[in-house]
């Protein structure tokens, strides 16, 4: 591997991981723990989730999670998303990394630290008819869209650059579904048409103004290394391209007219390459799974 790919790749993992080995020490404790987790090898969470069309669904779940003013709110009020992108980004991986591959105890103890968070964050915000209304991270509504756009973000990128899904759609809402209990979600979609039904349920609610258009020009350049923004460009167009029209209007976003969603496959083939086939994440729970196995034979 050439200079420039070692440092892209040194950057990447930096973004990703918050570590430049891309190995930190949440990833070395997915290792440990006394049972399979919530999912498994041969589960949609783990196929979706270690799929490089993550890269896309993060851009598109950021997008999509501004047009609730709650949650738009929340983020301006009580996240360093200008100060500290990265440490936000890193953080929220750390979540979904170790609920998708680590133990049923690790997995809680993660939630529970996301939780933690949350009971922090309060405020108001003005709703789509120019009312003030209390919030809080917590609250049922928000929560149901925060997870709601993120299993719809990582499901439809993974459809658009993946490979198939085992038992499909379908089963990779249901597994998902999990995730958000964690968090305090009490009904969780757990089909694609429950997911669908879901989300359209918050089309009154949702709005656009100028904090939702700010976080979009900001989600549009990140203080990413300036090597990395044209494979970045790429990779936006193409999270916007998934996107439905309704959602694409109020965010003040067009379509490409050029290929961007071929165009982003090949870049997500290309990151793939500099990264590696399997995740240190992924890697970590098989090292679980070995140990587990050898352990029941040994009994």
């Amino acid at each position: 591997m050439g200079r420039f790919s070692d440092s892209w790749r040194s950057h990447l993992l930096t973004t990703f991981s918050g570590e430049s080995s891309g190995r930190p020490e949440w990833v070395a404790r997915i290792e440990q723990g006394d049972d399979a987790g919530f999912f498994g090898p041969d589960s949609a969470a783990w196929v979706v989730h270690g799929g490089m069309g993550t890269l896309v669904a993060g851009i598109r779940a950021l997008l999509m999670q501004t047009l609730h003013p709650g949650a738009m709110a929340g983020v301006h009020d009580w996240s360093r998303y200008k100060e500290d992108p990265l440490g936000r980004l890193s953080g929220t991986i750390q979540w979904l990394i170790t609920v998708t591959f680590a133990s049923t105890e690790q997995s809680k103890q993660e939630s529970a630290r996301v939780g933690k968070y949350h009971t922090r964050v309060a405020g108001t915000y003005l709703d789509v008819d120019g009312v003030e209304r209390p919030y809080t991270a917590g609250d049922q509504e928000l929560l149901s869209w925060v997870h709601a756009v993120f299993t719809d973000a990582f499901l439809g990128s993974h459809e658009l650059w993946g490979k198939p899904i085992p038992g499909g759609a379908d089963q990779y809402v249901s597994e998902w579904a999990t995730a958000g209990e964690l968090v305090g979600v009490e009904q969780p979609p757990r089909s694609r048409a429950e997911l669908k039904a879901q989300i359209d349920g918050f089309r009154p609610v949702l709005k656009s103004d100028d904090r939702v258009l700010e976080a979009v020009r900001f989600i549009r350049n990140p203080p990413l290394r300036r090597s990395m923004m044209p494979a970045y460009r790429v990779l936006f167009a193409g999270a916007v391209a998934s996107l439905p029209e309704e959602h694409r209007k109020l965010l003040g976003l067009r379509r490409s007219p050029l290929p961007v969603i071929w165009a982003t496959g090949i870049v997500l083939r290309s990151v793939g390459k500099i990264l590696g086939t399997s995740s240190s994440s992924e890697d970590a729970a098989r090292v679980r799974l070995a140990r587990l196995e050898r352990e029941r034979d040994s009994v």
